[in-house]
């Protein structure tokens, strides 16, 4: 019987010391947490902001939020670093997803090189979401520039090609989706917002082409009204 109960206690020496190690693990993990949450937060205000600057081609603004969103990406990196469950977790994903849209939104509205994943240094399937959403982000532009300019066909179908070569890409990447984590329905996204955008292009186009039209059929009216005798 001292034996056995020996026994038993030698299996528990230590008990109190492993879960008092585990539980400062997971306060630890908690804290990590609760940063990331508020950083994520943080992060895609920034990135919106920088994207409503670019809306206004307010190019130095754009590129002062960028800076800020360069920052808090490297900030909520640094607090996810040591646990990867954290970093990989949905909230951490969505905020870098976020700013992969802002960064190549920048470069697509400003005619510059697209910034790579790695460059990022953002995974493979969020930058490519973020790829996505930069697309549907195309549209908003295209209809400014519909409202705004006279004669937007140049400006407005250069976009679309944009957006239509950004689908092709997309749906290109046929893996599974425990590997992409839901860009197939992204790139489903990505096509009826393109769809629909085309629609409205060609229809403002067609307008556009008969309003010309007609102002050169008044145009040659008026002239030969002053030809006449």
């Amino acid at each position: 019987m001292m034996e056995e109960r020996s026994r038993q206690q030698a299996a528990t020496n230590g008990l109190s010391e492993i879960c008092n190690a585990i539980r400062e693990d997971l306060e630890r993990r908690n804290s990590a947490r609760d940063q990331a949450i508020a950083l994520s937060r943080q992060l895609i205000r920034h990135c919106s902001e920088s994207i409503r600057a670019i809306h206004r081609r307010d190019w130095d603004g754009a590129d002062t939020k960028l800076e800020e969103v360069t920052a808090g990406a490297a900030a909520l990196k640094s607090v996810v670093g040591e646990y990867p469950d954290l970093y990989h977790t949905g909230y951490t994903q969505d905020a870098l997803k976020e700013v992969a849209e802002a960064f190549i939104t920048r470069a697509i509205i400003g005619g510059q090189a697209l910034p790579s994943a790695s460059e990022l240094d953002i995974e493979s399937a969020t930058y490519l979401k973020g790829l996505g959403e930069a697309a549907t982000e195309l549209r908003r532009f295209i209809l400014d520039i519909m409202r705004r300019e006279e004669d937007h066909s140049a400006e407005a179908e250069g976009l679309l090609n944009i957006m239509d070569e950004i689908y092709d890409q997309l749906v290109a990447f046929d893996f599974p989706d425990a590997l992409t984590h839901g860009l197939r329905r992204q790139t489903d996204v990505v096509r009826s917002v393109l769809e629909r955008t085309r629609g409205d292009l060609t229809q403002s186009l067609r307008q556009q082409n008969l309003q010309d039209a007609l102002k050169r059929f008044e145009n040659q009216l008026d002239a030969d009204t002053d030809e006449d005798p």
